[in-house]
């Protein structure tokens, strides 16, 4: 796995799309704290049209407290994103790879909470 785990729902809606993965997060404790709308942003700063595209931002909140816990400014990087983005064909589903971002952190501790977080998001994705 790279900085991202993807999976394509093929015929699947954006809005329907983003109810599954919501329902999925749920289901691993987690709760969608941000949603950014980047198409609709686009359009209203730059003037850009572009495909659905948004940006759920994730939290679990025991693994959260957990990893505060180790490394006190590890909050710089959360929340966990998770992106929906229209395709031909449906809609692709990118969850964030906590332990590719943290490894810029030099905290074994810190790994080992970010892999667990690495296998709930990767299976939130293949549950959506």
């Amino acid at each position: 796995m790279t900085y991202a785990y993807n999976r394509v729902l093929r015929g699947v809606s954006i809005d329907d799309a983003e109810k599954r993965v919501r329902a999925a997060l749920a289901d691993k404790g987690f709760g969608v704290l941000t949603v950014i709308d980047v198409k609709t942003t686009m359009k209203e700063k730059i003037d850009v049209d572009m495909d659905g595209y948004r940006i759920l931002g994730a939290c679990n909140p025991e693994m959260a407290h957990k990893a505060i816990g180790i490394e006190p400014r590890v909050g710089a990087m959360l929340p966990c994103n998770v992106i929906l983005r229209e395709t031909n064909g449906g809609t692709e589903i990118s969850a964030i790879n906590p332990v590719a971002s943290m490894q810029a952190i030099d905290n074994d501790q810190l790994h080992e909470v970010a892999a667990e977080v690495r296998d709930m998001l990767c299976e939130t994705v293949d549950a959506a």
